[in-house]
Parts: C-alpha cells; structure tokens; sequence
C-alpha cells in the first residue's frame, strides 16, 4: 500500500521549492516595480494575495496568519495606488514562464503536461475553510501557456496545505509568533529568525516565548524536546490531512510529479539563497537540527 503521508510531505518539499523561489526573483519584482510601486515594495504580498485582496485587508491578515499585519496593510495599500492587483498577478506570472524556461527547462513540458491533472487535483479539494486555495482556484488558469498552468495548480494545492496548517495551528491555539519560534527550533534555524524576518517585535516574542513555556516547550528560553515533539506532530497532521490532493492525483502521477521536481529543486532554491538568503522561503528547507 502506498504510504500516502511519505507522498504528501515529499510531495509539499516539491511544491514549495517549485514555486517558492518566484517571491524574491529579481526579474518578478522588477515587474513589479515597473507597475508604478517604488522598489517593488510589498510585491510578495500584492502577488501572492492578489485573488484575495478584493476581500479586504483583514481577510488578507487572517489568510497569512504569521505575517505582520501592519506589513500586510502597506502591501496592499501600495497595490491600490499604484496598480492593480490583476496586473500584480500578469507580471508575476510572465516572470514565472521566464525563469522556469530559464532555470529548470528541462522539466518545462512534462510539467506542461501535467496541467490538466494537477487542476483536477486541486479542484478536488474541499474550499471549507481555505479561503486563500479558494481564492485562487478563482482566478485565470492560463491554460494558454501549459507549464505556467501547472505551476498554479501546484500552487493551488500548497496554499490548500497552507491553509490547512494555520488552521491547525489556530486549533492547538498557537499565534503566528509562536508558530515562528517553532519552526525555527523545527528547522534548527537561529532561535527567532522566523517571526522577525515576518515583522514580530520584542514585545510580541517575549509574549510568544512566555506562553510556549507555559506549555512546556520552552527550556531556558528555547524550545526543548517536548516543544520539538509537539511541532512534529504538527506537521504530521498537516501531511495526512494534505494527503487528500495527492491521493485524488494518484500514485503514479503524484511520483512522477516529485521526479520531474525534485532531482532541479536544488537550482530554484539557490535562486532564493542569491536573491533573499538561505534563510528565506522555511518551507522548502531540509532540517538544519544537529
């Protein structure tokens, strides 16, 4: 029997290196910033949260859970004055088809030719409760340009994971912050690397640190055993529930997806080491822990 949990997390590895690397390209905020946004300041927002920003600011906050809201706000604010979030998402697209045809190219047609089952995948995925997946599962597929195409649903269905892990942590009652210094402990990151590269001040760790002791995770102000077996069970859980898309994908296809990816996943993750750093983009990292 397949083991469905091993698919989803090796599967999510993929889809975050897949896409993560767009976030900081030079190419895309360039793009960006030739909308009329100085610098191409807030692009990650404007761009990511483009299918979603009509809702309004808070809902924007809510979706992204971890990142400051006050960053959040300029983001958008900018988007409005500037341009539009439509446009926002045209030239993050174009910067896509441009970097994959000039990073990756060799898995350009093979993923184009799995756009249509990776949209079946992600259309398969109850929109209950994910409003950022539900967003985007809204807007323009571009079936025009196959590989692009494919590339949104992989990002469809991870932001159905993303969703679905916020949830999560908003059940066991764990903010934004906290979340962060878990991760960080998680991945064997500096110990606060996480929530301040997302705008948490002193003040809000100090908070974040003194609940998580509270609970017994935390261990002269680091997360302990208990803390790291608590965020490994969280991210178990997140597997097995974001085991859905690839079960409705199938096996084989959900193998030949990760096969396509991950043997150039190292090149589009160096993209983020060159452009942002090699903290950037937590999600698509190996553990670091020693």
């Amino acid at each position: 029997m397949p083991d469905w949990q091993v698919h989803s997390a090796q599967a999510s590895l993929a889809s975050h290196r897949l896409v993560g690397w767009i976030y900081w390209d030079p190419d895309a905020i360039s793009r960006y910033a030739k909308l009329g946004v100085e610098n191409g300041l807030g692009y990650y927002i404007a761009s990511r949260c483009a299918p979603l920003a009509s809702a309004g600011d808070e809902v924007v906050i809510a979706a992204c859970y971890s990142i400051h809201a006050d960053f959040i706000r300029l983001a958008l604010k900018l988007a409005r004055e500037k341009t539009t979030f439509e446009d926002a998402y045209r030239v993050r697209n174009e910067a896509v088809v441009r970097g994959l045809n000039e990073f990756v190219p060799e898995i350009v047609d093979d993923l184009g030719a799995m756009a249509n089952d990776l949209w079946q995948a992600a259309d398969s995925l109850p929109i209950s409760g994910r409003v950022l997946h539900a967003a985007h599962r809204g807007w323009p597929r571009c079936e025009n340009e196959p590989v692009l195409s494919a590339w949104l649903a992989i990002n469809c269905i991870r932001e159905w994971r993303g969703d679905t892990h916020w949830a999560i942590l908003a059940a066991h009652d764990i903010s934004g912050v906290q979340a962060g210094l878990l991760h960080d402990a998680f991945l064997g990151y500096p110990g606060d690397w996480i929530p301040r590269s997302r705008g948490a001040n002193d003040a809000q760790l100090d908070e974040a640190w003194a609940l998580l002791d509270l609970r017994g995770f935390v261990t002269e102000r680091k997360i302990n055993d208990v803390g790291l077996a608590f965020r490994q069970q969280l991210e178990d859980l997140t597997d097995q529930l974001s085991e859905r898309a690839w079960r409705n994908l199938g096996e084989t296809k959900t193998r030949k997806f990760c096969d396509l990816v991950m043997p150039h996943s190292q090149i589009l993750l160096s993209r983020i080491d060159k452009t942002a750093g090699e903290n950037w983009m937590p999600a698509a990292r190996d553990s670091r822990r020693k």
